[in-house]
């Protein structure tokens, strides 16, 4: 399978750089897996398309204040850092902007704005080593977690070139687990009363956690999908959220992935069982591709994503490539806004 087979072209005007307001408010394109039909809605006419005892499985991490400054020590030179993931309480893996920053450089971090000078540092590290993805893992003299919010920015994709007025619209209403360097974009359009909404209805939630990382940041580069190794990412389904999917799982009712981490802690967590899912707490390494048998999902919500992207054959693999991309193509055509904050897709 080649990863050419999951490109098209995107007009740059068609990337949002800028939320809807209210969340709501975002266009939905319908995708009937079905008979292929396309329904242009609203966010919030997702109800019409839900039904009473529908299970929605939603990603409840919260993206940190991951972006931060730091200074070479002795030079002096600055360098941009995004941590990616906590490895224990003074390591963490990260992707370092700047030239020249080996093993054993140390790197005093600065508040935004802050001078480089002498002063002492509310925080210090040393590159301990380089990660096989290219990254670099870091050791802090301290652990760091408790003086992000003085140290760190919210993290807004390369594509996005506007500051967010409110940081916490790229934050979903009901983020609660704190471990994320990018927000799980299709719950972005979600509202408090939205969620209300649902649940009078009879619509069951049920929360997972994946903190998401590396791959969101890098598309597939070999020419062969089978090549690809996807970046491992933590997540946890816990023993009563199982024990809920299991229940929708016996009844017949449907489970609605909100978004693609959603539906990696899913098919995660089905691995090895017979019928349902299991508790999980841990890495995954699960690269989802055309071919793959979904074992728990049977709806999904989503946004538009990147070409040769991981997460456009994931999508691919559950909608089929052929209609996702005749969908993407006629998003484009009827002017829906792209990635991160842009429009959502709900496949049936």
């Amino acid at each position: 399978m080649l990863t050419s087979d999951f490109d098209y072209h995107l007009p740059e005007e068609r990337i949002a750089q800028d939320p809807v307001e209210p969340r709501d408010a975002s266009r939905l394109l319908v995708v009937h897996r079905d008979g292929g039909a396309l329904e242009h809605r609203t966010f919030r006419d997702i109800l019409a398309y839900l039904r009473p005892g529908d299970l929605l499985v939603a990603n409840e991490t919260r993206v940190i204040p991951a972006r931060l400054q730091a200074v070479k020590e002795p030079t002096g030179g600055r360098v941009e850092v995004l941590l990616l993931a906590r490895r224990d309480p003074l390591r963490w893996e990260a992707l370092v902007r700047g030239r020249r920053v080996p093993v054993g450089q140390r790197l005093r971090f600065v508040a935004p704005g802050a001078a480089a000078g002498p002063e002492p540092s509310e925080a210090a590290a040393v590159v301990e080593a380089l990660t096989p993805s290219g990254g670099r893992l870091l050791r802090f003299d301290e652990p760091v977690d408790g003086r992000l919010d003085a140290l760190g920015v919210v993290p807004l994709p390369p594509y996005i070139h506007r500051t967010l007025a409110d940081p916490e619209r790229y934050q979903t209403v009901y983020a609660r687990a704190e471990g994320s360097t990018a927000a799980p974009t299709a719950g972005l359009h979600f509202t408090p009363d939205l969620l209300a909404r649902t649940r009078e209805m009879g619509v069951e939630w049920v929360s997972v956690l994946l903190h998401i990382g590396l791959d969101t940041f890098r598309p597939v580069t070999e020419e062969r999908v089978e090549d690809h190794r996807i970046h491992t990412e933590y997540c946890h389904l816990s023993a009563g959220a199982a024990e809920r999917i299991n229940r929708a799982v016996a009844e017949g009712r449907r489970v609605v992935a909100v978004g693609t981490t959603s539906v990696r802690v899913l098919e995660t967590a089905a691995r090895g069982v017979t019928r349902g899912v299991a508790p999980w707490d841990g890495p995954t390494d699960l690269f989802i591709t055309p071919g793959y048998r979904y074992r728990v999902v049977d709806a999904l919500v989503t946004n538009f994503h990147l070409p040769r992207s991981s997460l456009l054959m994931l999508v691919s693999a559950f909608a089929g490539r052929d209609l996702i991309l005749h969908a993407y193509d006629v998003a484009i055509r009827e002017g829906y806004r792209f990635y991160s904050l842009g429009d959502s897709m709900l496949i049936l």
